[in-house]
């Protein structure tokens, strides 16, 4: 089996040259920081986007690729609902297929207690004019062909869409970089530079840039970046096991997910697999850090996590990862260019298991790519967007918890508004980094 196709072996695509001043840094590229710095180049701004490793080489490259409003948490639905707008607007604009379709996204239910639990987010759906139903078991069973067993019923959306994540992340940097934004990859952002305490530039491997504003999209990097300056983020990163299969028949051009497996149809003509609700915890000092903020989560949840003794040497949660590091060598960015976990391997015998066994009228298969990525994520499953009071001058867009590349154009232009003091135009206080200072309780949304 193969892996993911971008990774640190990948040839470096952007060398932008660095200038020695500019308007924004965006630390990160994934989709979020390449959204962020698409966005500021469109309204003028000059913007140099940072990437210790490769576009999209770990989690924004790795993820299922749907692009849902379903089951979202009602704050990030209308968020959710323009990102489906930017994305069928961007995708006219790239120089390659990203594979973006319209297939919708199903969750079964097994049960008519599951199938009522999925009903209670209808009414979030109807408020922001996303069109979802309920479906009944024959519906779903015209939806779905083909499959072993019967199900209750579904949540359904037809609207919803899917793409290629390592194809439509770098596409979306083309765009950035057409739009005016300086990309450098393989280039680590060691710190902040700080005047009187506040953003005068970042310290780069390659040198200094000055600027009075930096957007901190590192994904699984973030609490780890923003401890080195004192700044304590509640971030935890998890093991997602993904797989890809030969070339099958299509049984639903969408999305499908019920407790135990996910899948979509990909562009080459296999599935996307993955084990629907099951990720994988290394233990080490951040997890135990944030351990009293996590425990509603775990207690809503407590079979849906696996723990692991320690993270492999490097990651951001490492036992012997430094916690603090100068910024005149290299420090933690530079040891570890791509997060590139090994997938794990009973996971994917099981993938395939359930696949086959789910449709046992399909040709017989094989699983031809496995990867895994590090999924960052927060006590409540919600981001953190917002200025970070301690360090003016600084902008935190992290802790997607796996819904980042669905709604990552959207996140990345209210980013870039709030980098240049633009309004957001979403009521995003929920999302705000104070909620884990100021005794705010963490609620799990109603997400799905």
């Amino acid at each position: 089996m193969q892996g993911i196709p971008i990774s640190d072996a990948s040839p470096v695509t952007h060398q932008g040259e660095l200038p020695e001043e500019t308007d924004v840094v965006v630390i990160g590229g994934g989709v979020i920081g390449v959204s962020t710095a698409l966005f500021l180049a469109r309204a003028g701004h000059r913007v140099v986007l940072l990437e210790k490793g490769r576009i999209a080489g770990e989690q924004s490259g790795r993820n299922w690729g749907w692009i849902r409003q379903q089951g979202r948490d009602p704050d990030e639905l209308p968020i959710m609902v323009e990102a489906g707008h930017l994305w069928r607007e961007l995708s006219q604009e790239t120089n390659e297929n990203i594979g973006l379709t319209t297939g919708g996204v199903t969750y079964l239910a097994r049960t008519q207690a599951e199938l009522e639990k999925y009903g209670a987010w209808l009414p979030y759906a109807r408020a922001h004019g996303t069109y979802t139903r309920l479906l009944t078991a024959a519906e779903t069973a015209e939806l779905v062909p083909g499959m072993s067993r019967r199900f209750a019923g579904a949540l359904y959306t037809a609207s919803d869409m899917r793409a290629e994540p390592w194809r439509a992340v770098p596409a979306l940097a083309g765009i950035a970089v057409r739009a005016g934004a300086v990309i450098r990859e393989n280039c680590a952002v060691r710190a902040l530079d700080l005047s009187a305490g506040r953003v005068s530039g970042v310290v780069t491997e390659a040198g200094r840039i000055r600027t009075q504003t930096v957007v901190l999209a590192g994904g699984a990097w973030s609490s780890l970046f923003l401890r080195n300056h004192g700044v304590s983020l509640p971030q935890l990163s998890v093991r997602a096991t993904v797989a890809a299969t030969s070339a099958l028949p299509q049984v639903t051009p969408g999305g499908v997910a019920d407790k135990g497996l996910a899948f979509r149809y990909r562009a080459d003509g296999g599935y996307t697999l993955a084990a629907g609700g099951f990720h994988e915890l290394f233990l080490g000092w951040d997890a135990f850090r944030a351990l009293p903020k996590f425990l509603r989560q775990l207690r809503a949840d407590p079979l849906g996590t696996r723990f692991l003794p320690g993270a492999p040497a490097g990651y951001p949660d490492a036992w012997g990862t430094p916690r603090s590091w100068p910024a005149d060598s290299p420090g933690p960015f530079e040891n570890c260019r791509v997060l590139n976990p090994a997938p794990n391997t009973g996971k994917l015998r099981q993938l395939r298991r359930d696949f086959a066994q789910l449709f046992p009228d399909l040709p017989d298969f094989s699983l031809t790519h496995a990867w895994a990525g590090m999924i960052d994520t927060m006590p409540d499953v919600v981001p953190v967007v917002d200025r970070i009071d301690a360090l003016p001058g600084l902008v935190l867009g992290t802790g997607m918890s796996g819904h980042g590349f669905g709604i990552g154009p959207a996140m990345g232009r209210i980013l870039a508004a709030i980098a240049t003091g633009a309004p957001a135009g979403h009521d995003i206080s929920r999302f705000r980094f104070g909620r884990f200072r100021d005794g705010t309780r963490m609620e799990l949304g109603p997400a799905l």
